[in-house]
């Protein structure tokens, strides 16, 4: 598996400035067709060889919760109805501070088709899908996920 040899963790960022790229994403989840437990959906994206949360840069004067749905239909091709918000995310991608806003969004509807960002996508329990994210940060946003959809 190849990682992002331009992303590297860095300490949290505790304010953005003019280079911080603005980004957003969505753990997107469902409960399973058949055994109704907690599923998520993680993407593989061919230019890293990596399994990520759906999550994109933000277009300008875009709104953070509208860029993180917009991603999720444009990575998964599923609607998604937007929950909590999840931590925040910051690292250094490409030699620039990175900041990406996460929420909970539970699918609504929607099938995949393979894009040019993404050509597969898995639906996996909490647990599967922790052991198959390429970066530590992101199963960290799986736990959190955990924390707010199953438990009241």
């Amino acid at each position: 598996m190849r990682l992002d040899p331009s992303e590297e963790a860095v300490s949290p960022v505790t304010q953005t400035n003019d280079t911080t790229v603005l980004a957003a994403g969505c753990v997107l989840w469902r409960r399973s067709p058949v055994r109704s437990e907690l599923e998520v959906c993680i993407v593989h994206r061919p230019k890293y060889d990596d399994w990520s949360h759906p999550k994109g840069k933000l277009k300008h004067g875009e709104e953070a919760l509208s860029g993180a749905l917009r991603e999720v239909a444009e990575e998964t091709g599923y609607v998604a109805d937007p929950g909590a918000e999840l931590p925040t995310l910051h690292y250094l991608a490409g030699g620039r501070p990175k900041q990406v806003r996460y929420w909970a969004a539970q699918a609504v509807s929607g099938h995949f088709d393979p894009n040019h960002e993404v050509d597969r996508i898995l639906w996996l329990s909490t647990s599967e899908a922790r052991g198959r994210l390429t970066q530590p940060r992101d199963r960290d946003l799986v736990d959190a996920l955990v924390r707010r959809v199953e438990q009241p």
